[in-house]
């Protein structure tokens, strides 16, 4: 079994910052990547940030220079740094991994529980 356990939502002003964590732990052998998504009321789930195993990172064009994705070098531990946070940025924000566990002979993605973000005043 594999877990993915986010923590570090809240509530922010706009132009505030808050730092998301995504710890995995369980029977895992390998992470490929790890991921940031959100998804807002209404919308679709979209990505955000993706940190790969050797550190490139990727970022959605709406949270580039705001957001900085970050990990350890297994990647069992991830964060995203959130500063200038905007209404918009208002979401449930899910950590996703991309895996390979002790039995599997394929990777595959495991998704968090998801924590809130709200930005308001």
């Amino acid at each position: 079994q594999v877990q993915l356990v986010e923590s570090g939502g809240g509530l922010v002003q706009p132009g505030g910052s808050l730092r998301l964590s995504c710890a995995a732990s369980g029977s895992i052998f390998r992470i490929n990547t790890m991921a940031w998504y959100r998804q807002a009321p209404g919308k679709q789930r979209e990505l955000v940030a993706v940190i790969m195993r050797g550190g490139d990172t990727t970022y959605a064009d709406s949270v580039k220079g705001r957001f900085t994705i970050s990990g350890d070098n297994a990647l069992n531990t991830v964060y995203l740094r959130m500063n200038s946070l905007k209404p918009e940025d208002t979401a449930i924000y899910y950590c996703n991994a991309d895996l390979w566990t002790v039995v599997s002979n394929t990777p595959r993605a495991y998704w968090g529980q998801g924590t809130q973000v709200t930005v308001s005043l």
